[in-house]
């Protein structure tokens, strides 16, 4: 292996964050070494950077919506190649019950991102030029894709997981609060999946880009979502909604759009300071109504999402800004991305 160490980003306090150098681990038998082109800051990233997210601990080498190019394999790798393209998966030690049951996220094995290096480094070192991978963490893309739309693989797995659980069916209905990121690539999901789908926001510059991809959209600053869900579904509602904004008011909106009876809500979205749900518990008995939680995804999912980004059925180009920043400029690109209205923002490993 040529490559013998590598440069990442660390974040060590609120607002500061960092590029330091360290060894490159040897490459083991089952893992690769991958040429890291691009990761994107996702809201947990920049969230722990505003000091949103101490809980996370530090020093955090975080980052985990990546991908990028196969540089060296392990004598017992079978699956990949070098110049293979690859987009991050989670991982853990792949023995526990969690990792076979393939909730991964939940690794009980020291092996889990929860634990520190022996460096003493929290994260998956997503924002790093180079790193050694386990081939279980990683899912091949379509080298056709750009690396920050490859990127999405993560998002879209997490996504893929809540509409199952939310059991989106074809012709079905489905209401979409918020058009930031995860929003649309919500939307963009349901409707690969068949769905009719109908998104709601407030910010001009989010509302074009919904609009962009031929999607229905309320401008929640000039009418009422709910009545306008309402109007465009016959008086009905909608059969399932998805709150892709943590704040108060969009679980109220939800509570009021979904239809009456048999209605589903999907909470994707977290807040910090933790929104507040207020709903009778009679009401929910009585209308038969689902209020659905969401978290992470499953390994299935994760493959799901992959072929969804590489043939083309969920398209995510037009919501990665088209600033780049380099790995150097870590501290500029947390900036932007904590950024209110701004989509991915994208940090390019290699350049």
């Amino acid at each position: 292996m040529k490559q013998k160490t590598m440069r990442f980003s660390v974040l060590t306090e609120k607002g500061h964050a960092e590029v330091r150098e360290r060894p490159l681990p040897e490459i083991g038998s089952h893992q690769v070494l991958v040429k890291q082109l691009a990761c994107n800051i996702c809201t947990t990233d920049y969230g722990q950077w505003l000091g949103l997210r101490e809980h996370q601990g530090y020093p955090m080498a975080g980052g985990h919506e990546g991908a990028g190019i196969v540089e060296a394999v392990g004598e017992g790798v079978k699956d990949y190649k070098p110049g293979d393209y690859v987009a991050m998966a989670y991982d853990g030690c792949g023995e526990c019950l969690a990792c076979r049951q393939g909730d991964v996220l939940h690794c009980k094995d020291a092996a889990s991102l929860k634990s520190k290096t022996e460096d003493g480094y929290l994260g998956a070192f997503g924002f790093a030029d180079y790193y050694v991978r386990n081939t279980r963490s990683l899912i091949q893309m379509n080298p056709a894709l750009n690396p920050s739309c490859m990127a999405f693989l993560e998002p879209l797995a997490t996504v893929v997981k809540g509409l199952k659980k939310l059991r989106v069916q074809p012709l079905e209905t489905v209401a979409v609060i918020g058009a930031g990121t995860m929003g649309l690539v919500n939307a963009q999901a349901a409707r690969a999946l068949g769905a009719r789908v109908i998104v709601s926001e407030i910010m001009e510059k989010k509302i074009d880009t919904a609009r962009g991809m031929n999607l229905e959209v309320i401008d929640a600053g000039k009418e009422d979502p709910v009545q306008a869900v309402k109007k465009l579904t016959g008086g009905t509602g909608a059969d399932a909604v998805i709150i892709a904004v943590g704040a108060d008011i969009a679980n109220k909106q939800a509570l009021e759009m979904v239809k009456e009876t048999d209605g589903r809500i999907l909470f994707f979205a977290a807040g910090y300071p933790a929104p507040r749900l207020e709903i009778d518990s009679n009401l929910i008995h009585y209308r038969r109504l689902e209020l659905i939680g969401t978290y992470a995804a499953d390994t299935i999912d994760f493959f799901t999402a992959g072929n969804m980004l590489n043939t083309g059925a969920v398209d995510v180009s037009g919501i990665v800004e088209p600033v780049k920043y380099k790995l150097g400029d870590i501290q500029k690109a947390f900036q932007a991305a904590a950024t209110p209205g701004m989509y991915r923002v994208s940090v390019l490993l290699n350049e």
